[in-house]
């Protein structure tokens, strides 16, 4: 469905997002070279994007569990994602994700201590997704700083290291006879229950500063375009 119907309002669109600050001249070639409702899509979802909430995933090997949790970040707006590899790569399978990785902000880290310090200084808290007696409910987890959710491996879980390095870890609560849910499922019930959660207490702090907007745009107005024009914008702004 259009999202714009005439050039008029177009044009109008457009001359906010100048206004507004998210664009400038220096992007006007690109912006011309999008097409309307695709622009429009870019900036609604945009606006609805958060930093505020993360997620770390520590040696999640299946392919497909780790292109269903990006997928689920991109649809609960959850841009940034660190990545602690285990026994295999991380190699999101593309069926799966629907190129969603495309729109999100990937992250590797050579092991977890690295990657969680990595977190902290940039003023996170860490909670990590396992069974103990010292965890707490999902819903109930303390989102009024920023938060990063960690989630571990298929078979084993997150390691001990992990566990002794964040600041705590939360479950999700089972009514049934089972204790644990694929790692793809667990993330995409917490990050439902963090984001919502967050949205209420964080405010206007939830979303992207101004600056992430705009660099984030930017990025995204230039990998909508196909790879032949991609090239030549590059080219044109000497950045190859």
């Amino acid at each position: 469905m259009s999202t714009i119907y005439s050039q008029s309002e177009y044009l109008h669109f457009v001359s906010e997002l100048f206004e507004e600050g998210i664009v400038d001249e220096k992007d006007r070639d690109i912006v011309e070279l999008i097409i309307p409702d695709r622009l429009k899509r870019l900036y609604n979802v945009l606006n609805e994007r958060t930093r505020y909430i993360s997620v770390l995933l520590e040696a999640v090997d299946d392919g497909h569990n780790q292109a269903a949790v990006l997928r689920s970040q991109d649809a609960f707006g959850i841009q940034d994602t660190t990545i602690v590899t285990g026994r295999a790569p991380f190699s999101p399978n593309e069926l799966i994700t629907k190129s969603a990785d495309k729109w999100l902000t990937i992250h590797r880290k050579p092991n977890i201590e690295t990657a969680i310090q990595d977190l902290r200084q940039k003023g996170y808290q860490i909670f990590a997704s396992h069974l103990s007696d010292d965890a707490v409910p999902v819903e109930e987890l303390d989102v009024s700083k920023p938060t990063v959710l960690i989630f571990g491996n298929e078979h084993s879980g997150v390691s001990n290291e992990a566990i002794d390095l964040a600041d705590g870890t939360f479950i999700i609560p089972m009514n049934g006879f089972v204790q644990s849910l694929n790692i793809s499922v667990a993330a995409a019930l917490s990050m439902s229950e963090v984001t919502k959660k967050a949205r209420q207490v964080a405010g206007e702090q939830y979303f992207l500063t101004m600056d992430e907007k705009r660099e984030l745009f930017k990025e995204w107005m230039i990998k909508s375009l196909n790879r032949r024009v991609r090239k030549m914008i590059e080219q044109k702004r000497g950045e190859v």
